[in-house]
This record gives structure tokens, sequence and C-alpha cells, in this order.
């Protein structure tokens, strides 16, 4: 028997099984080269499948007759660290997920299919000895080849294709056609020792300073602190600042954002502050861009890292800070598959890492709020905007018994007319897309449903579309009624899409630009508008949730939530929490320089006291009182929730997979509240019938030790088979 035979390799696989798997080492390989962190391809079934060594160790629980070699070792050196391998296996106990799902998570796409690991040199060039010397004047008609020969000789660096392509269109012949007469030069990239700013740091107000100097001084050790700025306070010059003292370290900086659109804008903010190389990362980049990001990174080759949730497990080898701007963004929360949340996974890592983490919010979550309440987060507290923008006035228009335009009433009509007069900006907010959220015959009441989901069909007019947003399933517009035959097939309710329209008709001569989903799907589309609406080529914006998050509109003076209703009656306890965030974060983006801003929202429930404490006593007190309601009905923060979500093609099925549960769970020895098993809020959704069952606990350590032992019991259950089953920690909605 060989050295390589001797010793067994325990491998993560990304399968629906939480357990790993044993393989012998190839007989080529040597095996001090081997060790956890380190991709293999294995065979696995009929197939092969790419995994991460865990483990080496000298015995299996399996026969050794029984257990195969690993077919290919893919990497030299562990992509994974030691740091980052602990950080997976807390994940993976406290999330009670599959381990290989958990492991291979923290990996790129690209790197998840087996592809290499090695980095490809970027072409870097500078003037050559002969081009110091050139006549610009001998170019005559090489237009092109001037302007980038120009461009190259402005530099005091080295430059990169990338940010060549970002000045010119179509620069590769020209740079072939320098090179070819000598003028340029290929080079390796300048490395900076440290890196130096490119721009001047604004100057910070009181409250700025205060917060910069407690972060600087606290940022050798793990601390977490709480940036709760009003909208427009100036968080992202404290995070500017704060990265500064750590770049000047040699250390790395992780930076994540709740939405994809926030990236490009934060990004050149960077770009125009730091003169070391900036990585981005998140789902809109192809794999090659996303593997090397996540290398660039894991090889310590740059020292900044933007990302969207996915970003988060990124391997940083000299990590010397975090950052979660929205840290109260749903988004960050990953709601299929490996269901964790990238802001609790951020602050377990820095505590690991004993390095600082930022949250920033100017809404923060009731958990975070809980935090500063019990000592463990440090509130740094930004109340006063930036420069010299002031508050925006908010107010309730109460549009009972009025008569509305497609969800206009006279009254704001009227304030939309007077703000265009003076030449500044209106926004319009509407969290539903689509032209009508339900297609119903005026005759009959028949309504166009969607046939896999409890849901309606929403009518998109452009595309001539019904389409469901739940499983994507759509048909073309139907003419007439199913039921009767009639013709008076009516849309019903409001989406961006008919207030598009409405808007068009009741604002002639005057440019409008929707932003949703649907309106953003082409490549760098959502760049475009952004970039018509700053330069003041865009007069109304109207748009769905993605206009709550970070945007700055500095001539928006009138913002109108055109339905804010919609939100204020659920089943949901989370609710009212995320109704509150929404409305301050839309109102955010009213009068955010120099002119005042007015915030309007429109609603038939006038007397509310969700939206008369928003109103007249701000965010931090609607925050208060909605702990103390937590508090006194025995919620979380307060305590501790995991919900058990099951699916199967029958319902019947789903409810006694979770009714064994239930048994099971009532054998446990652990006093923890069962809430079901209880049809989901939408009981039917892509064809499969869909149910839950709550687990409530008032001590987090006796709801997880529960978990560790029923867990692998649920697994061994027969319906287990059946249905399709699992587990969301700390989930942040009940749906």
């Amino acid at each position: 028997m060989s050295l390589a035979e001797k010793i067994i390799l325990s491998i993560a696989i990304p399968i629906p099984v939480d357990r790993l798997f044993d393989y012998l080492a190839p007989n080529s390989v040597n095996i001090e080269k081997l060790s956890p962190g380190i991709r293999v391809k294995v065979p696995f079934g009929k197939s092969f499948k790419i995994g991460i060594i865990i483990e080496l160790k000298n015995s299996s629980d399996s026969p050794a007759n029984k257990l195969k070699h690993v077919e290919e070792i893919l990497d030299a050196s562990p992509l994974l660290l030691e740091n980052d391998l602990k950080l997976l296996h807390w994940a993976h106990r406290y999330y009670h997920h599959p381990i290989g799902d958990v492991f291979t998570s923290a990996l790129p796409t690209a790197l998840r299919k087996g592809k290499s690991s090695a980095l490809s040199s970027t072409p870097y060039y500078e003037l050559s000895l002969l081009g110091s010397k050139f006549d610009l004047a001998l170019f005559k008609n090489a237009h092109k080849q001037r302007a980038l020969f120009e461009l190259i000789a402005k530099q005091k660096h080295p430059i990169s294709q990338k940010e060549i392509s970002s000045h010119f269109r179509l620069w590769q012949s020209s740079v072939k056609a320098l090179l070819k007469k000598e003028l340029i030069q290929l080079c390796e990239p300048t490395q900076k020792t440290a890196p130096l700013e490119k721009q001047t740091p604004l100057p910070a107000n009181t409250e700025q300073q205060v917060a910069i100097e407690h972060i600087r001084k606290n940022n050798m050790h793990f601390s977490v602190s709480l940036l709760d700025g009003v909208t427009g306070s100036g968080k992202t010059e404290v995070y500017l600042q704060s990265i500064q003292a750590i770049l000047n370290k040699g250390q790395q900086v992780l930076v994540l954002l709740p939405e994809i659109t926030l990236t490009p804008q934060l990004e050149s903010r960077f770009n125009a502050r730091f003169s070391t190389k900036i990585e981005t990362f998140h789902s809109k980049h192809t794999e090659t861009q996303r593997r090397n990001a996540w290398l660039n990174m894991q090889q310590k080759k740059s020292l900044i890292l933007l990302g969207t949730r996915s970003a988060l497990l990124t391997p940083c080898p000299n990590l010397g800070m975090i950052i979660l701007d929205e840290e109260h963004d749903a988004s960050f929360k990953q709601q299929e598959g490996f269901r964790f949340s990238a802001r609790d996974v951020a602050i377990v890592r820095a505590k690991m890492l004993n390095i600082p983490i930022i949250l920033g919010s100017a809404t923060p979550s009731l958990e975070s709020l809980y935090n500063v309440q019990q000592k463990r987060y440090t509130r740094l507290a930004l109340l006063q905007r930036a420069g010299s923008a002031t508050p925006p006035i908010l107010s309730l228009l109460d549009v009972r018994n009025q008569y509305l335009q497609e969800g206009l009433s006279p009254t704001l009509i009227k304030m939309i007319k007077s703000t265009l007069a003076k030449n500044e900006q209106v926004l319009l907010f509407l969290n539903r897309r689509g032209f009508s959220p339900t297609l119903i015959c005026h005759s009959c009441g028949w309504t166009a449903q969607c046939k896999r989901c409890d849901a309606n069909l929403v009518v998109h007019y452009q595309q001539q579309k019904l389409r469901c947003h739940h499983c994507a399933s759509e048909q073309f517009l139907i003419k007439s009624c199913p039921a009767c035959k009639s013709e008076e097939l009516k849309p019903l309710g409001l989406g961006t899409e008919r207030v598009e329209y409405a808007l068009n008709s009741l604002f002639p001569g005057k440019k409008a630009v929707r932003l949703d989903r649907d309106s953003t799907q082409r490549k760098g589309s959502l760049e475009e508008q952004l970039s018509a609406i700053n330069s003041g080529q865009v007069d109304i914006i109207l748009g769905t949730q993605m206009l709550a998050k970070g945007h700055h509109f500095p001539n928006v003076t009138l913002v109108a939530l055109l339905d804010v209703d919609s939100g204020l009656f659920s089943i949901d306890f989370h609710a009212a929490e995320k109704l509150a965030q929404l409305i301050i974060q839309v109102a955010g983006r009213a009068g955010r320089e120099h002119k005042k801003g007015h915030v309007v929202m429109q609603t038939r429930q006038p007397e509310h006291p969700l939206l008369n404490t928003l109103i007249q006593q701000g965010y931090s007190h609607f925050a208060q009182a909605a702990l103390a309601e937590r508090k006194e009905a025995q919620l979380p923060p307060y305590t501790y929730q995991a919900l058990l979500r099951a699916t199967a093609t029958e319902p019947q099925l789903a409810l006694e997979f979770l009714s064994e549960v239930s048994l099971t769970i009532s054998k446990q020895a652990f006093h923890t509240l069962l809430l079901g098993p209880v049809p989901a809020p939408m009981p039917k959704r892509a064809g499969q019938y869909r149910y839950q069952l709550l687990l409530q606990n008032e001590q987090r350590k006796s709801l997880h030790l529960l978990l560790n032992a029923i867990v692998p019991e649920i697994s061994k259950l027969k319906l287990a088979r059946k249905v399709k089953w699992s587990l969301d920690i700390d989930p942040i909605d009940l749906y």
C-alpha cells in the first residue's frame, strides 16, 4: 500500500445531505501538498463532482475497500484558508444546512464548476523610451491613436486595459498600432505600498468627526458600530475616511451593499477617492469577472471589495474592516438554499478576526437597535444632513372620496405641476410593477389567476402579457373572458407601467422615466437613466423600491408615495418595521442639497398610528414603540425563531410531514413553543403546496440544542423523501 492510500480525505460535496464523504488520495500526489480548503474532482454516483477537502485523517467509518480515489486535485494551494474554514464551520452549525452547500457557497460559480484558480494577468501599458520623446504632430490623421497615446502619457503609473476601456470604445486596434510603432510597451502594474488618496476628504461636521474618531480608536480590535444616520447625513464620507485608516496599514476592506444598483454609484466614489485597485462582486458580472475579483482578494492583489450578499464569504487574508451599508435591508438575508444572514455572519466573521465592523442605516433594524440597548453595539448618530441640506417636510394626503387619475389625487397633480414649474424634479414611488395587478371581467367577475400559484396574473400592457410575479409563468393578454366570453375585461389596480402612461398624458412635454425591474433589464439601461436624471434631462422619476436605496438626486424636491396603505395590514409581525423603513428611505430622496424637500403620502388611513408616529416623531420613536410591542408579545429580538417549511405536489403530504416533525419535537425535553403546522400565507406556489411550522424559544442556545437533536431525525422520516423541506433560522418573514 502506497503512502497516499493511508490518507483519507473528508470532502464536502454540494448535495442536500448533511455529511462529508471519505475518499482516498490519488496515488501520484504528494500528501504534504494536500490540506483543507483545496478543491478536488471526485467520482460521485455515475458522474463527477467538485468538492472541497475539509479534513485529512488516517481512518474512515467506511470499509477501506469501499472508498474511491479522488480523481484530480484542482489547486496547488488552499483557496479557503484557516479563518475561512472556521467561519464556514460556524455557519454550518448555526444554520443547520448541509455542509457541502455551505462550503461551496464560498466559491464563485466558475470555481464551483472546477475551472482554473490561476489568475490570468491583465495587460498594462506605459510609454516606451521612443514614445516619451515622440512629437504628437506626427500622428496626423490617426486621431484615435493620438487620443490614446495622450491618455497613457498623462498617467503617472501604468494603465490597464480596464482603465483604457472606461475612456474609449473600440480601443484594441489603436493599442496594437501604438505597440507596433513601439511608442508604448507592455509592463507590470505599479505596486503601491501605501494607497494614497486621489481626492481630498470632504470636511466632516461635528457628528461625522465623532463617528470617524470612534471608529479609528477601535480599528485594532473587534467592535460593532451602528452608524445611525438620517438620509443625506454623509454616512459614505464616514466610510471613506474610516477605510483610509485601514488602507494605510496595508489591510483589506470588505464593503457589502444590499443591491446591485448601488454598486456602480459607490464604485465611482471609491475610485475618485482611492488609488488602490477596487474589486466589485455581484450577479450582473460574468463568471470570469466574479472569479477574478474573488481571486484578486484571495491573493491580496486588491485591497477593497464592493459587493452584494454573495461577496461576504470571499477570502480576504489581510482583512482589516467590514462595512454593511443599509444594514436593515432584507436583501442581506438569503431566501433560498443556504438561508444565511449576511449581516449576522459578517459580525461573526469580524469577531473571529478581531476587527471592526460598521453597520450603516438611516432606519436601523430593530435587532440592531436592541443590540445597542444591550451594549453589544455602539450607536454613532448622524442626525443632521451634510452641508446645507435640511430634512424634508413629511405630510399625509387623505385621498378618501377623491377622484384619482390612475392613482394621482387632484392635490398631488397640482403639487407636481408647481414643482415642475420651478424646474425641480419629482419622484413618485409605487412598489408594484406592471400595468395592473389584476385583470377582471366587468360582466361576471372572473379574474385572471395563475394556474400554478394562489395569485393573480399581473397585466404587462406594453408587452401584451399576463405574468405571474411568483413563478414567472406568462401568457398573452387575452381579449375576451374565458368564463362568459364578454370583452369587458378591465385592468384593476395600479402598477408603475400604468402610472407611467398617466404621467405622459397629464404632463405633456415633460420627461418621465420608470425605474423598476422590467425597465432596467437591458445591460447599462439603469446607468443611462440615472445619468439622464442627474443631468437634468428627466422631470419625473417613477419607480419601485429600487429608488429607496442610496440614490442621490440633488434636484428632487417633491417625493410622493402613491399608496402607503398596501403595507399597513399584514399577518407578518415584521411588516410594520419594513413599511416604516421603506417610507423613511424613500422620503430621504427629497431635498438632499440646498433646496427644501416635501414628502407626501397618499392614504385612506390618515389616523393610522404608524404613519402619524413617523411624521410627528420620526423613525427612532417608532422603533422604540415597536420594540416595546415586540417585548410585550415575546417576539424577536426578545425571543428566537426557526421556521420549518415543507412543499409537496399534494397538500396532505406536506401537512403530514410537518405533523410528524411536530410529534418528533414534542418528545424532546426542550421547552419550545410550536406554532402550526399551517398553510403558508400563499398556500400554493409554482405548482407546490406549502406548509410551515414555527419554533420559538426564549433562549437561542436551547433552540439550537433542540435543532441539533431533531434535524438528523427529520431526515430519517419516510415522508422526508416525498417533500422538499428547509429550515430558516432567524426568519425575516413568514411567507
